[in-house]
């Protein structure tokens, strides 16, 4: 059901590019910007806010940034909805996607992918959406909850959907089916992937192509998987069970190596692909149990990994990993978290971290061998009652933050 429409239906979606964030965590997964000629350091107060939109719902959901366009999802009076805004923050279409997560931490968690002209969304309870994105039109639905058996998890789906080729990926996570394939442009059925067993988990899939296999690679509810990208075949399943199921942190490849990590001291393990054929398994490479990061994602830069570790709680809790040995390199606390929820959540680009603590606060950093070290400081006015979960994006010399039910623009170039 459509909300509104309103204004632009001339606008018009280019092909994604190399150009664009068209998914959660940009073109490779990897939450890192090709932005350059950043600012280094902020002026008091922050950088300038250029626009700020309300009423696109309550949710944690980021954004999706391609061609002209910015999409992000909320929920607005029980309903899920996606919305398209323009570069000034002016709504350009909302559309319904059925009912929204409504029980704990009620709103949206999945961010939209965008690819070959199509946009897809998964809502918290299971429906999978395939719309155009200059003007919001259905092209095809499905309820993967319904049509597999699936089962949904405490704090409802969070999986944003992963296009690779002609497919479009989803977890379902039931007993039997625990991931499937469309083809993304009709909603047909191509592959299921049995034998995994666990509930979804509420991270986004990724795909591997390491020595001429290609897999989708995600968290389940109790272990990491991979899955053969061409017919769905389960690989592999790498036990990892953590507190209350909250297998969150999407995984990094590099090198032949994954790295997955998991909060209450699970902590973050280096697993290495071993690949024979069409065939593959995994062991574990190393394992350092200090960077248990929860839900603000980890970043590789430099051999290095950064994230946030939710058992320092407020000491220092933002560390440096090296990818290689595991070794902790440093802690510290450029910026602090609430004390109810502890954690925090970052981006990069042009080489500097935007550090984004749960309670609304903003830090511009640049890493040492010492710990994060702050040259800018942004305080969200009206962050809104509920933790600021989103991730931040930094794209087309913009900072976009979301909070609560709305999403702010800043402008972060050095010009």
């Amino acid at each position: 059901m459509k909300y509104a429409m309103s204004l632009v239906l001339l606008i018009t979606v280019a092909n994604v590019s190399a150009a664009d964030w068209p998914q959660f965590h940009g073109p490779n997964r990897d939450n890192k910007s090709t932005d350059t000629g950043l600012l280094k350091e902020w002026p008091e107060g922050g950088p300038k806010r250029i626009w700020e939109v309300t009423g696109i719902g309550q949710g944690y959901s980021t954004v999706s940034i391609v061609g002209k366009l910015i999409y992000t999802t909320g929920s607005v009076n029980g309903s899920c909805v996606i919305t398209a805004l323009d570069m000034n923050g002016k709504k350009v279409w909302t559309h319904g996607n059925g009912e929204a997560w409504g029980k704990s931490y009620p709103g949206t968690r999945s961010t939209p992918t965008i690819d070959d002209e199509l946009l897809y969304h998964l809502s918290g309870i299971g429906n999978l959406v395939c719309l155009k994105p200059n003007d919001g039109e259905v092209v095809w639905s499905t309820d993967i909850m319904q049509a597999f058996g699936g089962r949904n998890i405490m704090w409802g789906l969070a999986e944003s959907p992963l296009v690779t080729g002609d497919k479009v990926i989803c977890t379902p996570g039931g007993e039997k089916v625990s991931m499937v394939a469309f083809n993304k442009k009709s909603g047909k059925l191509l592959w299921k992937c049995t034998g995994a067993g666990d509930k979804p988990g509420y991270a986004s899939a990724i795909l591997v192509d390491h020595k001429g296999l290609k897999q989708i690679v995600t968290a389940m509810s109790e272990s990491i998987i991979g899955v053969r990208a061409s017919d769905g075949k389960l690989l592999w399943r790498y036990p990892h069970k953590v507190y209350a199921d909250e297998n969150i942190t999407t995984p990094i490849f590099k090198d032949g190596f994954l790295i997955v990590s998991g909060c209450v001291k699970k902590g973050t393990t280096s697993l290495k692909l071993n690949v024979s054929g069409d065939s593959c398994s995994v062991s574990q490479h190393w394992h350092n149990r200090e960077l248990d990061n929860k839900q603000g994602g980890i970043v590789l830069v430099d051999g290095r990994l950064y994230g946030y570790a939710e058992s320092f709680n407020r000491s220092t809790p933002w560390m440096c990993v090296d990818f290689k040995s595991g070794k902790s390199v440093s802690k510290s606390a450029p910026v602090k978290s609430s004390y109810k929820y502890k954690n925090g959540c970052l981006t990069y680009a042009d080489g500097m971290f935007y550090l984004y603590a749960d309670n609304g606060q903003m830090v511009l950093t640049k890493a040492t061998d010492e710990g994060f070290v702050t040259t800018g400081y942004l305080k969200i006015k009206d962050p809104g009652k509920r933790p600021t979960w989103a991730h931040p994006v930094v794209f087309g010399r913009r900072l976009y933050i979301r909070y609560g039910d709305k999403l702010g623009a800043y402008n972060v170039s050095a010009e």
